[in-house]
């Protein structure tokens, strides 16, 4: 790394109130020197490897272009029915045929609330799967349950609480250690 390491964010999530993104953001803001966050997972194209070439479609190209960039990546996704998001496991499609991956530091937070049924495993055991796959480097130390309701969102959509801030603080850590 030279300079100032940069720490792509992304959210699995496209909902608009989504926890997820609220982590995402909330990370974004208290590292702001050190993080960006890729926002185009609604733009992305459905996974094609016949439309895997140049000129590759404009939101494929910026995520390429993000992880290109990044010296580590930081995910917060949900769990939809004990699996990844469709759209997130789209993003992750796109990223197969990219040479962007490989080594690229790897952590994920998991944000599921104390109710959910499995915590989200189902969702990190798929996500597991994939980085293998693309032979990210999964860092151990950056992978962490942190769980929120919709209610620790504030209006702003961050998270003031400063446990769930101080999580995230050594989530980037570990992933830039």
């Amino acid at each position: 790394m030279t300079g100032v390491p940069t720490v792509l964010l992304v959210s699995g999530s496209t909902r608009a109130g989504s926890t997820n993104t609220a982590l995402i953001r909330t990370a974004a803001a208290i590292r702001p020197l050190e993080t960006r966050v890729f926002d185009q997972l609604a733009a992305l194209p459905a996974f094609n490897p016949d439309d895997d070439v140049e000129p590759l479609p404009a939101a494929v190209a910026t995520l390429r272009a993000a992880l290109d960039q990044a010296d580590a990546l930081l995910i917060c996704t949900p769990e939809y029915a004990g699996a990844l998001p469709g759209a997130f496991k789209n993003l992750l499609d796109w990223t197969v045929g990219g040479a962007e991956m490989p080594a690229l530091p790897v952590g994920w937070i998991n944000a599921a609330g104390v109710a959910a049924p499995t915590g989200g495993e189902g969702a990190h055991s798929e996500l597991a799967t994939v980085l293998g796959y693309v032979q990210a480097r999964v860092v151990d130390e950056a992978c962490r349950r942190v769980p929120l309701s919709r209610s620790q969102v504030g209006e702003d959509g961050l998270i003031d609480d400063p446990e769930v801030r101080a999580e995230l603080d050594r989530a980037i850590d570990a992933l830039l250690g």
